[in-house]
C-alpha cells in the first residue's frame, strides 16, 4: 500500500499558520481505516498487511516562508548555500518550523514506530479477529521528497546531513541523511516503490517558471523565492514597524495571510483588499506606498535583475507588471493584468496536465499512475485507456493537491478582491496486487470551512 502526500506547507508561525494538527490525527484514522480495506484479499480473504509506504512530495516543510531569513542582513535563501553561516540559518529556521510544528509531527512519528495504526490478527478461517486483545502493529515508512519550498533538504554536504538528521529524527522518516530526493530516481528504495506500482511522481515545479530555474537546476533559488521572502514575508513586519499602533486591529495578521492567497500572483489584490477592509483612506494611501516601495526594491535587487534577459518579455518582466499594478497600467483592469501574466508565464497554473501528457513515463507506458503536486490543485483525470472495457490498461494523471489553510480569489470578477476561506486535505491511495480486493488506488479530497 502506498501512500502520496504533499504540499503540506508546515512553516514556523512567523508567517501563515501552519494547518492543525487535528489534521495529522484525521489522517492517522484514514491511514488505519484504509490499511485494514487493503488486508482484505482478492480471494475474499483477510491477511493483515505488515507495513505500509507513504510519500511526501515536497513541500513538506516550508522553511521559506520564514521571516527569520530576514535578521540577517546579506543572507537569504538564494544566497551561495555553501558560504559558512548558511547551514546555521537553515537549522535554525529548520528548528522552529519543527518545534512549532511538534504536536502534528509527533503523530507522523507514532505511525512510523508503529504505534497508531494496528490492525486485528487473522483468524484460521481467514477473517478478522476482533474478540482477541491482541492486535498487529503496522509500521509507516515515511519518505520525503523535496519540492520548490524545501530544497534546501536537497543540497549536499556535512552541514546539511546534520539538519537533515534532525528532521530524520523528528518526523521519523524512513530516508538516509544523504540529500532527500527530488526525483525518483535518486533514491534506488524509490525508484522500485513507484515502479511497483506503476506510479511516475514528481513535485511538478520543474513545470513553474516562477519556481524552478531550467538552466541553473533545483539547487538553486528562484523568482518565486525572492518575492515570497521580500515582498510576501517582509510586507507585513515593514507596516507594522513603520505604524505600529497606529494599524487598525487585525490588520497585520490579516496581512501576514499573503502567504496562504491562491494563485500566488493575487497577491496584489489581497493586499489592496486588505488595506480596503480594514484602514481608513489616509491610512489605506500610506499603506500602499509601503507596498510600492517594498515591490521596488524587490525588482531592484541584484538577484532579480539578473534573471531579467535583454530583448525579450521574461518572468522578470511579468513581475514587474503584477507588482505596479495600478491606474497607470496599460491594461483596463487589475483583472486584465493578472489574467493576462498568469496565462502568458504560467500557463493558468491550475493544472499540468498538458505535462503529464508529456512524460515519457505515460508516452512508453512504464507508469499507469502519473502524479504530480504544486499546484494544491487536486486533480483527477484520465490520459488514455487501451485494450477492451474495463481498460484494464488505463493511464491516469493525479495531482495531489494540499494540506493547507487557503484565501482563494473568487472567479467572479476577480478586480472585486474577494477571497474564499476554507482548509484542504487531499491524499492518494495506491494498491499492490490483491490488496483491497484488487481495488486499484483511492483518491480522497476534503474541504472545510
Amino acid at each position: 500500500m502506498l501512500v502520496i502526500v504533499s504540499d503540506l506547507h508546515l512553516g514556523d508561525g512567523t508567517t501563515a499558520d501552519s494547518i492543525p494538527a487535528s489534521a495529522f490525527d484525521v489522517f492517522a484514522r484514514r491511514l488505519q481505516e484504509t490499511a485494514y480495506f487493503a488486508s482484505w484479499r482478492k480471494d475474499g480473504s483477510y491477511s493483515p498487511i505488515d507495513s505500509l509506504d507513504v510519500v511526501l512530495l515536497g513541500d513538506i516543510l516550508d522553511p521559506l516562508h520564514s521571516t527569520l531569513w530576514l535578521n540577517a542582513r546579506d543572507l537569504r535563501p538564494w544566497s551561495d548555500p555553501y558560504r559558512a553561516d548558511y547551514a546555521a540559518k537553515l537549522t535554525e529556521v529548520t528548528r522552529a518550523i519543527l518545534d512549532y510544528n511538534k504536536d502534528s509531527l509527533e503523530i507522523l512519528r507514532r505511525c512510523a514506530k508503529g504505534k497508531l495504526i494496528r490492525l486485528a490478527p487473522a483468524t484460521r478461517g481467514k477473517k478478522p479477529d476482533f474478540k482477541t486483545s491482541e492486535q498487529i502493529q503496522i509500521k509507516v515508512r515515511f519518505h520525503y521528497m523535496v519540492g520548490n519550498h524545501d530544497w534546501y533538504y536537497h543540497l549536499r554536504g556535512e552541514a546539511f546531513d546534520q539538519i537533515r538528521a534532525e528532521i530524520i529524527k523528528a518526523m521519523g522518516l524512513s530516508n538516509p541523511v544523504s540529500p532527500f530526493p527530488y526525483e525518483a530516481d535518486e533514491s534506488p528504495f524509490l525508484r522500485e516503490l513507484f515502479e511497483r506500482y506503476k506510479v511516475h511522481a514528481r513535485h511538478g515545479d520543474v513545470f513553474d517558471k516562477f519556481n524552478y530555474d531550467s538552466e541553473k537546476g533545483r539547487d538553486h533559488g528562484t523568482l518565486g523565492d525572492a518575492f515570497t521572502m521580500e515582498v510576501a514575508n517582509r510586507y507585513p513586519i515593514e507596516a507594522q514597524k513603520r505604524y505600529g499602533d497606529e494599524l487598525p486591529s487585525g490588520v497585520v495578521d490579516s496581512l501576514r495571510r499573503i502567504t496562504n492567497v491562491r494563485p500566488a500572483l493575487a497577491a496584489p489584490l489581497w493586499i489592496s483588499g486588505q488595506i480596503k477592509a480594514h484602514a481608513g483612506a489616509n491610512m489605506q494611501e500610506e499603506l500602499k506606498d509601503v507596498w510600492d516601495e517594498i515591490a521596488h526594491e524587490f525588482l531592484q535587487l541584484d538577484f532579480v535583475r539578473q534573471l531579467d534577459k535583454s530583448f525579450q518579455f521574461d518572468i522578470v518582466d511579468a513581475m514587474e507588471l503584477v507588482l505596479k499594478i495600478s491606474d497607470r497600467a496599460s491594461f483596463s483592469t487589475i483583472n486584465d493584468i493578472v489574467v493576462w501574466v498568469h496565462e502568458k508565464m504560467w500557463g493558468g497554473e491550475r493544472s499540468f496536465l498538458e505535462n503529464a501528457l508529456r512524460e515519457p513515463a505515460f508516452l512508453d507506458n512504464s507508469a499507469r499512475y502519473i502524479i504530480y503536486g504544486h499546484t494544491h490543485h487536486y486533480e483527477v483525470i484520465p490520459l488514455d485507456a487501451k485494450g477492451s472495457a474495463p481498460y484494464v490498461k488505463s493511464q491516469i494523471y493525479f495531482n495531489s493537491g494540499s494540506w493547507h489553510s487557503y484565501y482563494d480569489l473568487a472567479m467572479k470578477n476577480p478586480s472585486e478582491q474577494k477571497f474564499i476561506p476554507y482548509q484542504a486535505l487531499a491524499y492518494l491511495t495506491f494498491y499492490a496486487d490483491g490488496e483491497h480486493e484488487s481495488r486499484a488506488f483511492d483518491a480522497w479530497s476534503g474541504v472545510y470551512a
